[in-house]
């Protein structure tokens, strides 16, 4: 299969569309923003990657707190607002209904089914961009998100986002199980010792 080289690009696809929250001159402040990923488990910590101009960064760097949360695909509308305009040109603390948990300066979005609630950790300078480590200090979750005590992303329903088009897309069908399927290509060995011995590259 033929390749074409693109330059160094960071090209992953699908990414999340998540709304970061931060109190900016005591005020809620919100931001779309899509470079985030999971960090660690223990503790559990999540990084997002942050344009240095932004104005929720000046919030994160004053409380050391920030919230992320996950949107529905019902409220495209009001995220989309929050990647269009800065928190410098258009008050957004009114956008959503917010409320506060343990650290009491990271705004946390009701209408999201999921919000995590973080502590600054770290700060790593990536010339464009602020690269932010931060500790998971609580997880709330919608209820009815909820069947028999387990997550159900369909009921979350979150929006996925594409860069290369600029659209948003929906969880698409479920097509195979992760740590099973791979097991009809012959090896059938525990998935867990699978990974670890192939800890430090593929074997």
């Amino acid at each position: 299969m033929e390749k074409s080289k693109l330059g160094p690009e960071p090209l992953i696809m699908p990414m999340p569309a998540l709304v970061v929250g931060a109190n900016v001159n005591g005020k809620p402040n919100f931001m779309i923003a899509s470079w985030c990923g999971i960090a660690a488990f223990k503790p559990p910590a999540i990084t997002v990657a942050m344009n240095k101009a932004r104005y929720t960064l000046k919030g994160i760097r004053e409380n050391g707190t920030f919230s992320v949360n996950v949107p529905s695909c019902e409220i495209i509308k009001k995220t989309d607002y929050c990647g269009i305009y800065s928190g410098r040109k258009k008050d957004k603390s009114q956008i959503f209904k917010t409320f506060y948990g343990e650290l009491k300066t990271a705004p946390l979005i009701y209408e999201c089914p999921i919000n995590l609630e973080c502590k600054a950790l770290h700060y790593l300078d990536m010339r464009t961009h602020i690269l932010i480590v931060g500790e998971i200090i609580e997880t709330y979750i919608t209820k009815g998100c909820l069947t028999d005590g387990k997550v159900n992303p369909e009921k979350i329903d979150p929006p996925v986002y594409i860069r290369s088009t600029m659209k948003y897309h929906r969880l698409g069908e479920v097509f195979a199980s992760a740590f099973n399927v791979g097991k009809e290509n012959g090896d059938t060995r525990n998935p867990e010792t699978i990974l670890s011995n192939n800890i430090g590259g593929l074997k």
